[in-house]
């Protein structure tokens, strides 16, 4: 495995971890990508041109990617408001509608309301 895909591998295994780790509560808030760049013993510079160059995409494409990923599973899934689920992503609850309709084209109420038919 070339470094850069070994890079990009530890970076999207880190994402996947922390995002969890901030659901669950165990962490109180989401890092910045230069302080997981940190974390993974490489300059922030570095870190985003690999995964530029392995991607195509910035680093805060695939967090912000992660994100509505779980925020949807758990629209879909869970009985919590969406101010709740905003909350547990540490979002105020009207920067998280807007988040989400910015990345999604809907609102967190009405992708709920489709993904329950």
């Amino acid at each position: 495995m070339k470094r850069s895909e070994e890079i990009a591998r530890q970076y999207f295994d880190f994402l996947e971890n922390h995002i969890q780790r901030v659901i669950s509560g165990e962490v109180s808030e989401f890092m910045e990508v230069n302080e997981i760049a940190g974390q993974l013993a490489i300059s922030h510079k570095h870190l985003t041109d690999t995964i530029k160059k392995e991607t195509g995409q910035h680093p805060c494409y695939f967090y912000d990617e992660e994100i509505i990923r779980k925020a949807k599973q758990m629209l879909a899934d869970s009985d919590y408001s969406v101010a709740e689920i905003a909350r547990i992503f540490t979002y105020d609850p009207s920067n998280f509608s807007k988040f989400f309709k910015k990345m999604t084209g809907i609102t967190p109420g009405d992708f709920r309301r489709s993904s329950r038919g």
